[in-house]
């Protein structure tokens, strides 16, 4: 039998992983959304020995074939699930072997990715807090750190960015509450493998940019502050509004959203948000629950997307309710005469 000089054989294609594996470094920044994560990979991705693309999101799907809840899919994904489970089973090392399978599939890429020599990959993707704890399992050889930052500031940033002003939270549930107690349950449990920074901390000046480059590996070179304006995240994803707004690290986003959160309505959620994450886990964040509440205290009264707010905060629960997106989709299907379909 002929083989193609392009298909490399079961033994090629093995050493060709292990030695990826060598050579190629991955880095994760795991984090909420509008935590700062596209600056810091910005300024990371600055380095000379680091590659980096606008987020990759490749992980999700494949660490998801061993959630049993969380997806709904024509293929009927529950079933999936049990299918990847026997398969897991009859493997030499279980699940051990299914995580190298995706580490190896990760490297791979990430390594392609590395055009010119760079010894580290950062991966960036912001809903990979769901997955945050798989991640560490499967790649043992990585670099792994949490950037938080103030969970109210981070919700103001929601609602300005992708709302413009108006309430928006309900679109963004997985992230704060999902995603906020997977992170605080991953440092928890793997504390040897996690470096801890904060946002503000990092927009204080160097040093805290010098400790998160030793944590990583990486010489720390100062003029990266300078010259993460270059570094280039091509791709729709991503931060839409600080690669354009801010051309240099700026304290000036720290202390915003007060003015995004002053109505009664707003300044309430808050309270609440600030008492369902409790004490414990703001302290494991780096923050103090009764100074956070003090300064909501302290916002000026403002009517500002009050009315707006007592439309949409009752909508937004209908809207994860019943999910009319589904909806759309599936009159789609009856309007181009295509078959409806259960989703499992």
């Amino acid at each position: 039998m002929f083989r193609w000089l392009s298909e490399p054989t079961r033994e090629e294609q093995r050493i060709g992983v292990d030695m990826t594996e060598d050579h190629v470094v991955p880095i994760f920044v795991f984090s909420l959304p509008r935590s700062g994560s596209t600056l810091t990979q910005r300024v990371i991705g600055a380095h000379s020995m680091v590659a980096t693309v606008s987020e990759p999101w490749i992980l999700l799907p494949i660490i998801y074939t061993m959630r049993h809840a969380g997806v709904f899919a024509e293929y009927n994904h529950h079933v999936m699930t049990l299918a990847v489970d026997d398969l897991i089973a009859e493997l030499p090392c279980h699940k051990d072997d299914y995580y190298r399978a995706i580490r190896g599939f990760a490297l791979n890429l990430y390594s392609k990715l590395c055009r010119n020599n760079e010894k580290y990959f950062l991966d960036k993707t912001p809903r990979y807090h769901l997955v945050s704890q798989d991640i560490v399992n499967a790649f043992p050889d990585g670099k792994f750190f949490i950037l938080w930052r103030n969970p109210l500031a981070i919700a103001a940033s929601i609602i300005e960015t992708w709302g413009h002003g108006k309430w928006s939270i309900y679109r963004f549930r997985i992230d704060l509450y999902d995603g906020l107690e997977a992170l605080c349950s991953t440092l928890e449990n793997s504390r040897e493998c996690l470096s801890v920074f904060n946002y503000e901390g990092l927009i204080d000046g160097d040093e805290e940019w010098a400790r998160l480059f030793s944590d990583i590996g990486i010489e720390y070179d100062p003029d990266v502050l300078a010259g993460f304006t270059k570094t280039r995240l091509e791709g729709a994803m991503g931060d839409p509004t600080g690669t354009v707004d801010y051309k240099q690290i700026s304290s000036a986003p720290l202390a915003k959203w007060k003015e995004t959160m002053a109505n009664p309505l707003r300044k309430r959620w808050c309270k609440k948000y600030l008492e369902w994450i409790g004490g414990e886990r703001l302290v494991l964040m780096g923050y103090d629950y009764d100074e956070l509440r003090r300064e909501v205290d302290a916002i000026p009264f403002s009517f500002r997307y009050l009315f707006s707010d007592l439309v949409w905060m009752p909508l937004g629960f209908m809207y994860c309710l019943l999910e009319p997106y589904v909806f759309i989709q599936k009159f789609r299907n009856i309007l181009s005469r295509r078959h409806t379909r259960v989703h499992r």
